[in-house]
């Protein structure tokens, strides 16, 4: 806990038998108090080793839910944990579990309800091996996004977010998409409501274990990404009216 606040990290996970357990073992549990990781019906045995390190919540999918599907997991039970300050990580060891201090102390002191670790920030992406077409597919949909949507990130498509309870609760995350874009539209619905977004640098890793899509389904996720700005864009202007942007029920 942080000023009686608790935190709750959550592990969307698929295959990730063989960097689960490095990512488990530098989570600060000094302050972590809950740690969930939803199977997202892995084919190896993701299960077996969460299991064998101790981890409490493990939610099992029955069928493939897809990333959207799985992260809307992982804040459902979060939420229903109580936590205060729920953290996303990915346990393929992608980003490093070092900067949950970092985050969870920029919500817990309320200097903003959401904090993004930003790969682009410094030269993260670049230095831990972000293909060059990645980055400069980042670089063109970020610029898009923020002028559609007026804001400033340096990038929308990081997997390392924290998000305060009051947040979770006021956004309807449940009826996004089951895949990819599920991120984008998350974004996309935080700014709508009316919350602010911090960042900070995060270094990250791309090794062969790491999560990664391939190039046909990157294209179908940044013509997704530039839908989800439009339709923003056209909510604002009071011209479109989405399920996206409603209260949850």
């Amino acid at each position: 806990m942080i000023n009686d606040k608790k935190i709750v990290v959550v592990l969307p996970a698929y295959n990730a038998e063989s960097t689960i357990a490095k990512t488990y073992a530098e989570i600060p549990f000094d302050i972590v108090d809950e740690v969930v990781l939803v199977d997202d019906f892995s084919r190896d045995k993701t299960v077996q080793v969460a299991e064998e390190l101790g981890i409490k919540h493990i939610v099992k999918h029955d069928t493939n839910k897809g990333y959207g599907g799985n992260q809307k997991s992982c804040y459902n039970k979060a939420l229903e944990l109580n936590g205060d300050i729920v953290i996303m990580l990915h346990p393929d060891y992608q980003y490093t579990p070092k900067l949950i201090h970092s985050m969870a102390y920029l919500i817990a002191n309320d200097v903003y309800p959401v904090v993004l670790g930003s790969r682009i920030l410094g030269r993260g992406a670049l230095k831990g091996g972000m293909p060059w077409y990645k980055y400069v597919a980042n670089r063109i949909l970020t610029l898009s996004q923020n002028i559609l949507i007026r804001q400033k990130l340096s990038e929308y498509h990081t997997g390392y977010r924290a998000f305060s309870k009051e947040v979770l609760q006021a956004i309807n995350y449940n009826i996004n998409s089951d895949d990819f874009v599920f991120d984008n539209q998350m974004l996309s619905q935080i700014f709508f409501a009316g919350f602010e977004i911090a960042e900070i640098t995060c270094p990250t890793k791309y090794f062969p274990e790491a999560s990664s899509i391939n190039f046909r389904r990157s294209v179908k996720y940044g013509l997704g990404v530039l839908g989800v700005s439009v339709r923003h864009f056209l909510a604002k202007m009071g011209m479109y009216r989405s399920r996206l942007y409603s209260k949850p029920t």
